[in-house]
This record gives C-alpha cells, sequence and structure tokens, in this order.
C-alpha cells in the first residue's frame, strides 16, 4: 500500500507524487515545444519563405484575436459537459494529436504567389491556433485546479510545468538555428525539425493523459457540484466582477506580451545586432545556467517571500536588466550576461502565474459560490492570446516600418533601432508595469480566512 502523503501547511490533503508531478508537466512540455515553434515563425516566413514582415505580423495578430475568441468558446463547451463525464482528460488525445500534426503543416507553405502563400499561413494558422491549440491548452490549464485541492501541490504543479514548459521552449530555441542551418538551412530544413518536435509533442500529451485525474482522490460530491455549469454571459459578468481575476487578466496579458517578443526576437538580435545567427546557439545555452538556478531558488523564495513577494522580485530584476542592457547593446558577452538576470526573472512568472489565477478561481467561489474553472481560465487565456499575438506582431511591425529588407548583408539603422525596440526598450516597460500592478495584489493574505468563511458558508448549508 503507498505511503500516506499528509497534509500541507494549510491541512488539505496532498494527492500527488513525483510520477504525478512528472506526468502532468508534459503537457506544458508539449505545448511550449509547439508555441516556442510558433514563435519562430515569423523569423521563417520572412527570410526562408521571403514573405512581407509586415504582412506576417499582420496575419499573426488575426489569427491570435481569433484564438483569442475559440478560448472563450472552448471554456464554455468544457465546463457545460454532461456530469459524469471527464472534462479535462479527454482533450489531451482529441486535440493534442491534431495540433502535432498541423505543427508540421505550417511549415510547408507552397511555391508560388505571395497571395497564395498568405492564405496558405492564415489557414494553417488558423487551424492550429484557434481549434487545435485552444482545444488542448484550456482543459490542460484546468486540470491544475481539478487536480489536488492544496496551494502546496498547485504550486510544485507550476514549478513543474514551467521546468518542463521551459526545457522543451530552450530546446526549440537553442537547437532550431543550428540543426536547421545544418541541414541546409531551406525550408524543407525546418519541415524536418518541425516533424520531429510534432511528434515528441504527441507523445508527451499520451503520457500526461496515462497519468492524469479529474479530480483529487479525496474528492466529495459536494465539490463535484461545484463545477455545475454556469451560463457563458452569466460567467464572463461574474469573472469581470472579481477584481483579482481582472488583475490577473491584465498581468498575464503583459507577461504574454514579453512571451511574444523574447520567443521571436533573439533570432533577429543574433543576425542584424552580433552579425551572425548561429549565435543563438551560445545564447540559449549560457541561458540555461540562469535558468538551472531560477527553478532551484523559486521553491525558496516561494517558502520565505511568498508568491505575489516572489513575483515582486523577479519583476524588479527583469526592469532592471533590459535598463542596464541599454548602455552597450552591441556587445555580445555585456548583453548575454545581463539576459541571464532577464532569464532569471522570467521563471518565477513562469511558475507562479498560473497558481495567481488559481487563487482567483478560489476567489470566485468566496463571492459567488461557483469556481468556474474552465471559463476562469479560458478567458484568462483570451488575454494571453492577445499578449502573446500583439509581442509577436510588434517585432513585425517594427521591422516593416524599418523598411525590413531580409536580403541585406547589414542592417540599417533603422533596423537595428526597431530590433533595440523590441528586444530591450519595451521588455523594460513591461517589466515596470508588472511590477507596479503585483504591488496592487493583496488576495495570497487573505485568502486563508475567505477559505475558512467558504468552510462556515457550507457547514450550514448541509
Amino acid at each position: 500500500m503507498a505511503k500516506d502523503l499528509g497534509k500541507d501547511k494549510f491541512g488539505v490533503q496532498r494527492t500527488m507524487r513525483r510520477k504525478d508531478f512528472f506526468g502532468d508537466s508534459l503537457g506544458q512540455f508539449a505545448l511550449n515545444a509547439m508555441s516556442g515553434l510558433v514563435g519562430q515563425m515569423t523569423y521563417f516566413y520572412t527570410d526562408k519563405v521571403g514573405v512581407a514582415a509586415g504582412a506576417v505580423a499582420t496575419m499573426l495578430l488575426i489569427c491570435k484575436i481569433v484564438d483569442a475568441f475559440t478560448d472563450l468558446l472552448m471554456g464554455n463547451i468544457v465546463d457545460h459537459t454532461k456530469p459524469g463525464k471527464e472534462k479535462y482528460r479527454p482533450w489531451l488525445i482529441k486535440a493534442g494529436i491534431p495540433a502535432g500534426i498541423l505543427t508540421v503543416l505550417m511549415f510547408t507553405v507552397p511555391k508560388g504567389s505571395s497571395g497564395l502563400q498568405i492564405a496558405y499561413l492564415l489557414i494553417t494558422n488558423l487551424l492550429f491556433t484557434t481549434i487545435a491549440f485552444t482545444a488542448v491548452s484550456i482543459p490542460y490549464n484546468s486540470l491544475m485546479i481539478v487536480r489536488t485541492n492544496s496551494q502546496e501541490e498547485r504550486g510544485r504543479m507550476g514549478t513543474w510545468r514551467a521546468a518542463a514548459g521551459y526545457i522543451s521552449g530552450m530546446i526549440i530555441a537553442v537547437a532550431i538555428i543550428p540543426i536547421t542551418n545544418m541541414l541546409g538551412g531551406t525550408q524543407s530544413a525546418w519541415v524536418k525539425f518541425g516533424a520531429i518536435a510534432g511528434a515528441l509533442s504527441v507523445l508527451a500529451f499520451l503520457i500526461c493523459y496515462k497519468t492524469s485525474r479529474e479530480t483529487p482522490p479525496t474528492a466529495t460530491d459536494e465539490q463535484a457540484m461545484e463545477e455545475e455549469a454556469v451560463p457563458f454571459r452569466e460567467a464572463v459578468a461574474k469573472l469581470f466582477g472579481n477584481k483579482y481575476w481582472v488583475m490577473i487578466l491584465v498581468m498575464n496579458f503583459m507577461v504574454n506580451i514579453l512571451y511574444g517578443l523574447s520567443n521571436s526576437s533573439g533570432t533577429y538580435y543574433a543576425k542584424w545586432i552580433y552579425g551572425n545567427d548561429n549565435l543563438m546557439g551560445i545564447m540559449g545555452a549560457v541561458g540555461m545556467i540562469p535558468t538551472l538556478i531560477g527553478f532551484i531558488a523559486v521553491g525558496p523564495m516561494i517558502k520565505h517571500l511568498g508568491v505575489t513577494k516572489t513575483l515582486k522580485v523577479s519583476f524588479a530584476i527583469g526592469c532592471i536588466a533590459n535598463v542596464v542592457r541599454i548602455i552597450n547593446p552591441y556587445h555580445f558577452a555585456f548583453n548575454v550576461a545581463m539576459g541571464c538576470f532577464g532569464t532569471f526573472a522570467n521563471i518565477p512568472m513562469m511558475c507562479l502565474m498560473g497558481v495567481m489565477l488559481g487563487m482567483a478561481i478560489d476567489y470566485n467561489e468566496y463571492m459567488y459560490g461557483k469556481r468556474m474553472v474552465a471559463s476562469a481560465n479560458a478567458a484568462s487565456s483570451f488575454g494571453c492570446k492577445v499578449g502573446s499575438g500583439i509581442g509577436a506582431s510588434v517585432i513585425g511591425w517594427c521591422l516593416a516600418i524599418a523598411a525590413y529588407d531580409a536580403t541585406l548583408t547589414v542592417a540599417t539603422e533603422a533596423t537595428k533601432q526597431a530590433i533595440f525596440t523590441f528586444s530591450i526598450y519595451l521588455p523594460a516597460i513591461m517589466f515596470a508595469v508588472l511590477f507596479i500592478m503585483s504591488c496592487k495584489f493583496d488576495l495570497e493574505a487573505r485568502l486563508p480566512k475567505l477559505r475558512e468563511e467558504i468552510a462556515k458558508r457550507k457547514a450550514q448549508n448541509k
């Protein structure tokens, strides 16, 4: 018989073992591998396919906006799953496998007119982002809330997920340019890379499905009833009545602008500022050092500072690191060193934004007696998708304003300033705004008393 896991510091029963955390984290590994490839699409479309930067930026933003609205629809679909049926886990297979296939198709842009190519880009990106990726990411993100009631275990799930996601994202960032260049640097080389990444993502979803559970073993019928669906319009109205959820929506929006910028900007910086896009491999490899330190440090930071204060520290570090880069944006070693601080600042954000959303979902229960798990995740994902879309599109727009020409051998001054804008200036501003907002978030301190009130209400209603 398996050893009892005991209760966390708040008296909530633990339900997860190491193998459960690992299996659950593979879902994030797959999602970040796919999103990491999408983050490279701007460079692929402009420099490997030859599509105009402005057209690519506009197309990607259209996809993200449409995708954001389908998130709301998907949340409503999941929340209205018939009682007695699994809501979340089946989507890891039903949508995960098509997402892996579409990952490859996005790279198989046909030869021909620019109009044909843009149409193909739009269709494949819409199918991937608005249907397949959304249909797997919303249920997967919701699993954290129903998998365990322990805030401590949710925090560990967030850390495991962030670590797995960061590893897959870093593999894409570090390997894609050197490997595709080794394979010839052509479009077909990128197709091969995408096929391998898509296959590994599907495998990861299958393992995640096998190890996941819908609800913790200690769940009661009363807990299951809490997930009774709320009509779509009512759910959205209630969510916007939750000030903490609104704050997290805005913060996720800002964080994902940062992610969108960081995912797509490094290749341009290496190619045009440092003069060699193969340096992406070195930049990524060095970035693994602060990543490892970050994942080691985030646990003790949470223990001593709490979730919100840990985020404050990370946002401050990110802002300062980017401001300092302005001193000498051309020096490779200096910028890589400052980039290490920026990378470290990303780790707590990756680990804890989902945990903060979990707090807001608990606050839904305090305010309305309903958690609205999938709807809350979907509506929050709406902001995430728009944010990441704007982040990626800002790069294309900046390059378009600078009259970017991928065929040049040396960047123009306008192109360099465009790259500095989306690589340094905007991230510094984003981190500063996030720091200010985190100072206003006081739910973590209030949560224990709110849970006591929820428990009293349940006892009175029995």
